[in-house]
């Protein structure tokens, strides 16, 4: 039982239950601290988002300039490229989907919530973009001038980051999210939509499944090499990412099932491969993301981001994974100032977000992980055709 409470999707559901559950029966007196705290934990968050983009981004940057080598280079070119594509395909998917949903966006005959009793203001450092170019800017110039103290610095920061990921933001969501969905089930936004959340969940998991599908495709056909070989290995793999939402924590059953693939996979490809696309390599989550904010941006705002603003996203969102956390919801967690920065959303948009993406973040990290052995063949075709005969076991 204690295990069941620990776990961060059934905190998240708990949340989700009690917050519509009291926004049913609750009055405006109760109303009035629901949506003073909710003000209140929306600051931290959104204060927090900054210091995250910086905290993992930049040492991500020179972590891989640090050791720039072809091979490196080549594989983090294709787990950007199976990022960035899962979410162009995520998006063409979404404008063509979503319209045809049963999506309520008029707001007719809703409660208006209360005002906030008083109102605690925690500014960000910097704003979003400016974070993210700042973070390329130091990461990049850090490389350059191959400045070891200032790496050393980066990577000790992203630490302390990562401990205020895991230790504060992360336990404050389901508060966060909870006293969201009181504030929707009093409006009565949250009952008009809920099967509309069950649609999208189901949808974005056969987008997985296809996905998975072209990454094994294209190896298969890059590397001259069956990829069922590869496939028929990856079951445990699979089931242990859907049970610890943890590309990291399934690292091991990862490299024993790439390992059994060995051949059509090279070795020396699994040893240096299946490590560094647990970290970088998130077309699942990404994918998940894409179609989830399109979703959200229609049910609380009316309306679909334009063409040229999803493009965007996509674009930086395959920057943001490659720098994300390594923990459950790491991917949205890092890309809430990109939410919020490109796409405009506000408390509710996150808080929607932040719910559907981790009640299914188990499905989207399976892909992740079931998809590092794609890419491992993709390295391994590269490698012979390339006659590289003695790559390192590891990036450090």
């Amino acid at each position: 039982m204690k295990k069941l409470f620990n776990s961060l999707p059934f905190r998240l559901l708990l949340g989700v239950v009690l917050g519509i559950l009291i926004g049913q029966i609750a009055n405006e007196s109760v109303m009035n601290v629901v949506v003073t705290v909710k003000y209140i934990l929306n600051q931290v968050i959104v204060f927090c988002v900054p210091l995250i983009i910086i905290g993992f981004i930049a040492p991500s940057i020179t972590k891989l300039g640090s050791h720039a080598s072809k091979i490196l280079m080549v594989a983090v070119g294709i787990a950007y490229l199976s990022s960035i594509c899962a979410a162009l395909g995520s998006m063409a998917a979404g404008y063509l989907i979503i319209p045809h949903l049963s999506i309520v966006s008029d707001v007719e005959g809703l409660k208006e919530l209360p005002e906030i009793v008083f109102q605690l203001d925690i500014p960000q450092i910097m704003p979003v973009m400016s974070a993210l170019v700042f973070s390329m800017m130091i990461g990049l110039a850090a490389v350059g001038t191959k400045a070891v103290t200032i790496t050393a610095i980066l990577d000790e920061f992203q630490k302390m980051i990562l401990l205020i990921v895991t230790k504060l933001v992360i336990p404050l969501l389901p508060i966060f999210i909870g006293f969201t969905f009181c504030a929707l089930s009093y409006e009565g936004t949250i009952t008009k939509q809920f099967p509309v959340f069950v649609q999208i969940i189901v949808i974005v998991l056969i987008g997985h499944y296809i996905w998975m599908a072209v990454l094994y495709g294209i190896a298969g056909l890059y590397a001259k090499k069956n990829p069922l070989d590869i496939v028929k290995n990856y079951g445990p793999a699979y089931l242990t990412a859907v049970g610890t939402m943890s590309s990291a924590a399934t690292l091991a059953v990862a490299l024993r099932c790439a390992r059994k693939s060995v051949p059509p996979l090279r070795e020396d490809m699994v040893d240096f491969g299946i490590p560094l696309f647990a970290n970088i390599h998130l077309c699942g989550s990404v994918l998940t993301e894409v179609f989830f904010v399109m979703t959200v941006s229609k049910i609380l705002y009316g309306s679909i981001p334009s063409l040229g603003t999803m493009i965007l996203f996509c674009a930086l969102l395959g920057i943001f994974a490659i720098g994300a956390p390594g923990v459950p919801g790491g991917t949205v967690v890092a890309s809430l100032g990109l939410i919020s920065g490109v796409l405009g959303f506000g408390e509710e948009g996150l808080a929607l977000m932040l719910t559907i993406f981790a009640l299914q973040d188990s499905f989207g990290t399976a892909c992740n992980v079931t998809g590092d052995g794609a890419l491992t063949l993709i390295l391994s075709g590269y490698a012979d055709k390339h006659k590289i005969e003695n790559v390192p076991a590891s990036i450090e």
